[in-house]
C-alpha cells in the first residue's frame, strides 16, 4: 500500500518541478493553454504544466544582426559587395511569436532584400559620400515591414563596400589629377599674389630711386653672408642703357 501511494505522490512531485521555469528579467514566456494564448509571463517563476501548457521564450535584448555581403549592381551599372549591420529588439513578445514563424530569420531575410534594393537605386558616388542619409533610409524601411511583428529595427549600419579592383585604380587616378590640379591652381595663385605684391614693389621703389642702389646693396650683404667666392659689383643701369645708345 505504501509503495502504490507514494508513486503518484512522486509523478505529481516531478511534473510540479518539470512545470516550474524561472524567466530572467530580460526575458519573456508567451503561454499558450491547449494551443490557446493564455498570456504573457516573466520575469520571475511561472507554471506551464506539460502537456496541457506550452510556452515559448522570447529575450527582449538588442539582437546585432551582421547582414552577409550582398551583390549589388549601383544605378551607373558599377557591381560591388556591400554588407551590414542591423540593431533590432522585441517590444511586442506576443506578435513576434504570433505574427511570424521566426521573427529572427524573417528580420534577417528582409534587411538582406531591403539592403539590396535600396543601394540598387543609388549612384556610387552618393552610395560612398551620403553614408548617414543612406542608414536612414534603411533603418525607415526595415522598421515599417518588422513594426507588424513586435520587433523594433533601432539602427541601420552600412559596413563595407567592396568595389572591384579596376574602380579602384580608376578612382586613384581621378584623385591624383585632382591633387595636381589643386597643386597647379594654389601655385598660379601664388604667382598672382606675387606678381601684384613685385608691381607694388616697383611702384614704390621708381619714386625714389635711391631706394633702388639701397636694394642693391642689401642683395649684396644677404650674397656675403654664405661665404661665397663670387664677387658682385652693383652697375646701375643707367649706365647700361649710355653705352647701348652710343652703339
Amino acid at each position: 500500500m505504501g509503495v502504490g501511494l507514494s508513486m503518484p505522490v512522486i509523478i505529481l512531485v516531478v511534473v510540479a518541478l518539470m512545470s516550474i521555469k524561472i524567466i530572467t528579467e530580460y526575458d519573456r514566456m508567451v503561454v499558450f493553454i491547449l494551443g490557446r494564448l493564455w498570456k504573457v509571463s516573466g520575469p520571475g517563476p511561472i507554471i506551464v504544466v506539460p502537456g496541457i501548457m506550452s510556452a515559448q521564450r522570447v529575450s527582449l535584448r538588442t539582437i546585432v544582426l551582421d547582414v552577409p555581403p550582398q551583390d549589388i549592381i549601383t544605378r551607373d551599372n558599377i557591381s560591388m559587395k556591400v554588407n551590414a549591420v542591423v540593431y533590432y529588439r522585441v517590444m511586442d513578445p506576443e506578435k513576434a511569436v504570433i505574427q511570424v514563424e521566426n521573427y529572427m530569420y524573417a528580420t534577417s531575410l528582409i534587411a538582406q532584400t531591403t539592403l539590396r534594393s535600396v543601394l540598387g537605386k543609388l549612384e556610387m558616388e552618393a552610395l560612398l559620400s551620403q553614408r548617414e542619409k543612406i542608414n536612414s533610409e534603411l533603418q525607415q524601411i526595415l522598421d515599417s515591414h518588422t513594426e507588424p511583428w513586435g520587433v523594433k529595427v533601432s539602427m541601420v549600419e552600412v559596413k563595407n563596400v567592396d568595389l572591384p579592383p579596376e574602380m579602384l585604380r580608376a578612382m586613384a587616378k581621378q584623385a591624383e589629377a585632382e591633387r595636381e590640379r589643386r597643386a597647379k591652381v594654389i601655385h598660379a595663385e601664388g604667382e598672382l599674389q606675387a606678381s601684384e605684391k613685385l608691381s607694388q614693389a616697383a611702384k614704390v621703389l621708381s619714386e625714389n630711386p635711391a631706394s633702388l642702389q639701397l636694394r642693391y646693396l642689401q642683395t649684396l650683404a644677404e650674397i656675403a653672408v654664405d661665404k661665397n667666392s663670387t664677387t658682385i659689383f652693383p652697375v646701375p643701369i643707367d649706365m647700361i642703357s649710355l653705352f647701348m645708345k652710343k652703339n
